[in-house]
């Protein structure tokens, strides 16, 4: 399958900003009130397959090296994606593999969410289990895209992709939160902190949102850094001679 460079990064930003944008949605109280659980827990299914789906693309990209060292000029050439790689070195790779298996965790807790009726044993096997499993590797897989922009702890303020590495950090560690907190405990039949669970996917869906939303001029930044360090044109140096 070939594709342009510029587009396949354009669609896996529009694939991050619904998803995360279909999370936001389905936080907000006013929502669930207005739609009803059932319609509440479509939303988060389907802004999974969001998720999912730019995940995918994502872990295309950073493995087909024709996706990502481009220039002004070769984004716009289309190039075949590589669907198989080892690359155990690439922290970027590491990370978009660790992140993709997350986001199918996310598809089997929210789908299992739309069933009714259901045990509270049932509900921690089937929701909450799959929710951190997901929320571990989100984390997890954060941790190296942030070390695959530099260390731990520095700082890049001039750096988009710091930027998104660093509010997807924040993003995974509320979404944690939220899947300890929405344990439902046996003896109660509640969540051990409904506040928490609402508010840690609220904001950590606004934080992958607004980190989608940069991938934009992260896009434009990384092909201006490439045309900077291209060599001039031997006729152009020629010329101006």
């Amino acid at each position: 399958m070939a594709v342009k460079p510029v587009r396949l990064n354009a669609a896996i930003a529009w694939l991050f900003v619904i998803g995360a944008a279909l999370f936001v949605l389905g936080s907000v109280p006013a929502y669930v009130n207005a739609v009803g659980t059932t319609a509440d827990s479509v939303t988060y299914f389907v802004g999974s397959i969001f998720f999912t789906a730019a995940s995918f693309a994502q872990l295309l990209q950073s493995q087909t090296p024709a996706m990502t060292d481009v220039d002004a000029e070769s984004q716009h050439l289309a190039a075949a994606v590589r669907f198989k790689a080892w690359l155990p070195h690439d922290r970027n790779w590491l990370a978009a593999l660790t992140q993709f298996p997350g986001t199918l965790c996310f598809n089997i807790s929210t789908v299992a969410a739309l069933a009714h009726n259901v045990t509270v044993n049932q509900e921690d096997r089937r929701i909450w289990r799959p929710d951190l499993y997901g929320s571990t590797l989100f984390l997890v897989a954060s941790i190296l895209a942030i070390l695959a922009v530099g260390r731990l702890l520095s700082v890049r303020p001039h750096s988009f992709p710091w930027w998104i590495a660093w509010l997807n950090m924040i993003g995974s560690i509320l979404f944690m939160a939220s899947a300890l907190a929405s344990y439902v405990l046996p003896t109660t039949g509640e969540y051990i902190n409904s506040r928490v669970t609402i508010i840690g996917t609220l904001l950590g869906a606004v934080c992958f949102l607004i980190g989608a939303a940069l991938m934009f001029p992260a896009w434009r930044q990384a092909v201006r850094a490439t045309e900077s360090l291209r060599p001039e044109d031997p006729q152009h140096q020629r010329s101006s001679q």
